[in-house]
């Protein structure tokens, strides 16, 4: 992909003497920290360019851009092919997402899956850019490991991420998936609700009595936090939290590598820094968690703020979906939460009820949430086998004149609001066409 990434630094700087640059990226941590890692390489460059963040690529949006200028894409943009091809004007794109059409003349992409190369999201494809742009942009690996906890890509690590682990100077410790792994252990117990530990997680006095049974006792004036643990504290830990009723396969799932990257000059758990950004765009405030990833003190504190406003809102869209009437069938759940949900996090709780225990594995989990004229569809996979979620998306949208991007396990698309009766009925057809296929396959 190096070779790739070359093509693409020449040609930037050859047509940079020609054209502006205009630079659109994803709202969500790994398009923002793309966004943030692409930037500051240009800046220290001395190419000038224009930045936008985008929740998404709409039609309409696409016609708006302006052909006087160079487009670059980050994170996004393999979906809408068709749509760039009718753009008069060059195009570059540094994507991880599924290629859903033929690239087109004026396009120059740079993703992994087109090269067959490792699986890697858009924040570590534009670290490679920068890094490769020159040595100057180490520092902004922690910037893509940030990317890549964001995109939940940090389980299969390579060859490509154990280089930018080493470039990022980051702390790796193996241990219970819950965040800030910074914070002093009994702070965090009291306000995890993934997993809810029953009778810890809200009880202070719960918490006290689970670190008493798993002997971690006070570190001076305060308990440690997770990533002081000892191994034998770690697992103790997990014991206890165990014996406390949390099923053992959820537990698995939360054990893992815990990432501490150097942030604003100290020690920070990535999964936290992600959810901070995360959040920032969720509420509508996506240039809050650029400056914040741009190393702005200021805009930490804002992101802090909005995270609280978030965890609210997303607390608040859980208890609704929990007490809402769904639409059920074999191996499938639609929620259409209309305008009860805000668009923006309404794929954040379609991935926390796939991730349950309510749903068995294979089950997919399809959401709606209004959007002024329009209708946010995602959709996820339960568990780690089952139908790929984008294709069956892209089976009911295409012919509704849609798009759909994403992953085998995780897609989204937009629809018009006037096509949500249709788009519903269309659905289920195909969730219970192709249950009747696999029955019919079957011995």
């Amino acid at each position: 992909m190096i070779p790739k990434i070359k093509l693409a630094l020449e040609h930037i700087e050859k047509i940079a003497k020609i054209k502006p640059i205009k630079i659109i990226s994803h709202f969500d941590t790994d398009g923002i920290t793309s966004a943030a890692i692409f930037s500051r390489m240009m800046q220290r460059w001395g190419i000038p360019f224009s930045l936008q963040i985008v929740k998404n690529l709409e039609p309409d949006f696409i016609n708006t851009l302006p052909e006087s200028h160079v487009l670059i894409f980050l994170d996004l943009a393999s979906g809408s092919l068709d749509h760039l091809a009718r753009k008069k004007t060059e195009i570059i794109i540094f994507d991880h997402h599924e290629i859903m059409q033929e690239i087109p003349s004026n396009v120059y992409m740079v993703n992994p899956l087109k090269e067959k190369a490792e699986s890697i999201s858009s924040a570590a494809i534009c670290y490679l850019t920068a890094k490769t742009q020159s040595h100057h942009n180490l520092d902004l690996a922690n910037l893509a490991i940030i990317g890549m906890v964001g995109d939940a890509m940090e389980k299969n690590l390579g060859k490509i991420y154990t280089e930018i682990l080493k470039d990022a100077e980051t702390l790796v410790k193996r241990g219970l998936l819950l965040y800030p792994a910074t914070r002093p252990i009994d702070r965090m117990l009291e306000y995890s609700s993934n997993p809810f530990i029953p009778g810890v997680t809200g009880s202070y006095k719960g918490v006290i009595e689970l670190l008493r049974d798993a002997n971690i006792e006070r570190m001076g004036e305060r308990y440690k936090s997770l990533s002081e643990l000892s191994d034998e504290e770690m697992s103790s830990l997990i014991t206890a939290i165990m014996l406390r009723g949390v099923p053992q396969k959820s537990m698995e799932e939360l054990i893992g590598n815990i990432y501490l990257v150097k942030f604003f000059n100290k020690l920070e758990d990535a999964r936290e820094l992600s959810a901070l950004i995360n959040s920032c765009s969720r509420m509508d405030n996506p240039s809050i968690a650029l400056g914040f990833c741009l190393g702005n003190k200021s805009y930490r504190e804002e992101a802090d703020k909005g995270y609280i406003v978030y965890k609210q809102h997303l607390i608040a869209a859980l208890k609704y979906v929990n007490e809402m009437e769904k639409i059920q069938g074999k191996k499938y759940t639609i929620i259409n939460a209309k305008d009860n949900i805000k668009d923006t996090i309404i794929g954040t709780v379609a991935s926390i009820i796939s991730n349950s225990p309510v749903y068995e594995q294979g089950t997919i989990i399809i959401a709606l949430a209004y959007n002024e004229d329009k209708i946010k569809v995602s959709a996820r996979l339960a568990g780690k086998e089952g139908r790929n979620v984008r294709e069956v998306l892209a089976k009911v949208v295409m012919p509704l004149g849609g798009e759909v991007g994403g992953h085998p396990n995780a897609a989204g698309c937009l629809i018009e609001k006037k096509q949500e009766e249709a788009f519903i009925q269309e659905l289920k057809r195909e969730l219970d066409i192709e249950l009747i296929k696999i029955v019919e396959q079957k011995p």
